[in-house]
């Protein structure tokens, strides 16, 4: 840790020496977080410098832990948005509602307005706190207000790894996500002494300094668009006590002929991470296509079935790395003897554009097997994790057998 000084004399030498360092931005893709109802690009290194003048207090701090809690409750990363920041304090990804604003005193949203209404303000531009930050530059261009909203529709977000081990009362240190690869950045930590005198020390953070101390990572959102496993268990009727563990529960075969069975996914264990521990947790999706309840004993009814895709999203926190995971969740809710491969593709999500993959599911009819097209929807800069097909009797020579995948770990059951 550097020597400790001012705040202000801090930010004007820390901020100013940003562009100096080795955490130069580099993207391929300039666009890809804009949209059209986000036209301004809000840098992470601008809300660094906004959250480091901040009056954080331990309001401020329970705030932002609970709503990183919650949304890792709800099946995402310890995350804490700028949508939620804004609109539901102390709200989690996948919340409805919380405590409500009163309960965090001043939060977090009322704080960021507050400050940089005055940092666009005619009369304070030449405040000596505010000299030497980037933000000042994209505030004269947008004002206060636009700046609000743009950083409220944009995908930045307060990133708490580790956040369980908190210990309620220390400080963050304030870093951001390179995205360049790096593994280690510039951190400030907010330091109050006895008399209630604020500093800023300057540190260097890792993943090593993260695990033992709070750390703030502003980065950007992967998954608060996807609907996580927990989420589809809350929303099923059949959720909570006596509701079991399953998402999807096997019905009444249409078929009515033989016995209906389902394959399950038990559990998912990563068993490396795939992204920079800035960019937060690893989130994978897995994707099978099949063709349920075929029962077709002509050619003529093999026209009638269409194939079938279940897709589920799973967030697996670096901590968790070579931790089996639960999964419970039904792929194939309903088996026949007459399906003899599936095709399953598992990727780790890392955005772009939409792109496909073309594979077959097979099925017998009459001693004749038969392929069925399938298209297995990805993104293009996804990882893909493995794809391929996976025969029926690969299911019930493996049943409740942990088999390997790639850089991932799988237990499949077949159930009656």
């Amino acid at each position: 840790m550097k020597n400790v000084v001012q705040l202000s004399y801090a930010l004007i030498l820390v901020f100013m020496g940003l562009e100096f360092c080795s955490c130069e931005r580099l993207d391929n893709d300039p666009n890809k977080h804009i949209s059209d109802s986000n036209p301004e690009y809000i840098e992470l290194q601008e809300v660094v410098e906004i959250l480091t003048l901040l009056p954080i207090s331990d309001k401020q701090l329970s705030e932002v832990h609970a709503a990183v809690s919650a949304s890792s409750g709800n099946g995402y990363d310890e995350e804490y948005t700028m949508s939620n920041l804004f609109a539901l304090p102390g709200g989690g990804v996948g919340d409805k509602a919380t405590r409500g604003n009163e309960y965090y005193g001043t939060p977090m949203r009322d704080l960021i307005t507050t400050l940089v209404k005055d940092m666009a303000s005619e009369s304070t531009k030449t405040k000596s706190d505010y000299q030497g930050l980037h933000v000042l530059k994209t505030l004269e261009r947008l004002g206060a207000d636009a700046f609000i909203r743009s950083l409220t529709q944009s995908d930045v977000q307060i990133y708490w790894p580790y956040s369980e081990m908190w210990d309620g009362k220390q400080m963050p240190i304030i870093t951001f996500d390179p995205e360049d690869g790096a593994n280690s950045n510039i951190g400030y930590k907010l330091v109050v002494d006895d008399g209630g005198f604020r500093q800023v020390a300057e540190v260097e953070v890792d993943e090593e300094v993260a695990k033992k101390c709070a750390v703030w990572v502003v980065n950007r959102n992967d998954d608060a668009g996807y609907t996580s496993l927990e989420m589809l268990r809350k929303e099923d009727p059949d959720w909570g006590e006596g509701g079991g563990d399953l998402i999807v529960k096997p019905g009444k075969s249409k078929s009515n002929k033989g016995k209906l069975r389902s394959l399950v996914l038990r559990d998912f264990t990563m068993k490396r991470n795939y992204d920079t521990w800035f960019a937060g947790a690893s989130e994978f999706f897995v994707k099978m296509g099949s063709v349920e309840d075929f029962t077709a004993s002509t050619e003529a009814e093999l026209r009638l079935y269409s194939p079938s895709i279940t897709d589920f999203m799973i967030v697996v926190k670096r901590g968790t790395e070579g931790v089996p995971q639960p999964f419970n969740a039904i792929l194939v809710s309903e088996l026949t003897d007459q399906l003899t491969h599936c095709a399953m593709m598992i990727t780790e999500d890392d955005g772009g554009t939409i792109t496909k993959w073309d594979c077959q599911a097979l099925v017998r009819v009459e001693s004749k097997s038969y392929g069925i097209e399938i298209s297995l929807p990805f993104n293009s800069r996804d990882d893909i994790v493995w794809r391929g097909q996976l025969a029926t009797k690969w299911f019930e020579n493996n049943n409740n057998v942990t088999g390997h995948f790639g850089d991932v770990d799988l237990t499949f059951e077949i159930i009656e």
